[in-house]
């Protein structure tokens, strides 16, 4: 067995008391359940994990330390990566299709958390030209960005995120790019594979032209992911009220700089982490089974 990278506790007494009544998370225990979960890992060699107490805390905490559903949870993981290539394979944040799409800002996590402690992270949809824009590119570079987002931060592993879907401008190519095995692959990321709680899906700009892709989305949800989805018109972004304005790009009625600004920073970050990526990439082929 290598040797992990120790996790250290920071955590404030609000967060050790938070992870204690919602996450099971003490002290005591958290040792522990690290322990037993990477033993488990070693014990099965077709999983190849890195080498950090942090992330495999990741997972026990979006699983509120049940040693069962980390282990699903972490083996789903890796298993999408090596079932779905076409968006977790060759992620070079050089490529130029890659490029063109961070420059639009596919997915912005905001760089202020919410009052509630949570990442608040938009998705730009339809902002994409489906005749020029390849839906996993799209998602490809969607999911560089969140990986790198949530790799680091202690919070968001407490609280969760909440996640700001814009659909405007959504057309008939764009609906044609969702296919239901793609939707099928982004719910189960979702609710199954990555080791953060989400707190809602929020759809804004929706109209009736969309409802039909809503619906395939909900059908491949579980009861307590469909409960948290919710659908805003453009003229109804109650959604707004909720969170801090100084946390959201002009664009979306806040005051933290534009999209633009948001885009540039999130583009510049993945490039510097490019070798982070490339190392990545070793952990999601190990999965045989």
């Amino acid at each position: 067995m290598t040797t992990l990278k120790k996790y250290t506790c920071q955590l404030s007494a609000e967060e050790r008391t938070y992870v204690r009544d919602n996450l099971n998370e003490c002290e005591e225990t958290r040792p522990i359940k690290i322990a037993e979960i990477r033993q488990w890992i070693v014990e099965n060699e077709e999983l190849h994990v890195p080498d950090d107490e942090f992330f495999i805390l990741r997972f026990l905490r979006a699983c509120k330390f049940n040693s069962e559903k980390t282990k699903g949870k972490l083996r789903n993981y890796f298993k999408q990566r090596a079932c779905v290539p076409e968006w977790y394979s060759n992620r070079d944040p050089s490529l130029s299709e890659l490029q063109e799409l961070f420059d639009l800002g596919v997915l912005l996590p905001l760089r202020k958390l919410d009052n509630e402690g949570r990442m608040i992270v938009i998705v730009r949809a339809a902002v994409h030209t489906p005749s020029r824009h390849k839906m996993s590119d799209m998602l490809k570079a969607s999911l560089m960005t969140l990986d790198l987002a949530l790799r680091d931060h202690e919070s968001v592993t407490i609280y969760g995120i909440s996640a700001i879907l814009d659909i405007g401008g959504m057309t008939y190519e764009h609906v044609l790019q969702l296919p239901p095995n793609v939707i099928k692959n982004l719910v189960h990321a979702w609710q199954g594979c990555y080791p953060v709680r989400i707190h809602s899906l929020n759809f804004i700009n929706a109209n009736k032209f969309v409802n039909a892709v809503l619906n395939i989305f909900r059908s491949f949800m579980n009861a307590k992911m469909k409960e948290r989805v919710h659908v805003y018109a453009r003229d109804k972004l109650k959604l707004y009220e909720t969170l801090p304005m100084d946390i959201l790009p002009e664009e979306y009625g806040g005051t933290d700089g534009t999209v633009k600004e948001l885009s540039e920073y999130w583009k510049r970050a993945v490039r510097e982490n490019s070798e982070w990526f490339a190392e990545e990439e070793k952990y999601k082929l190990m999965l045989i089974k």
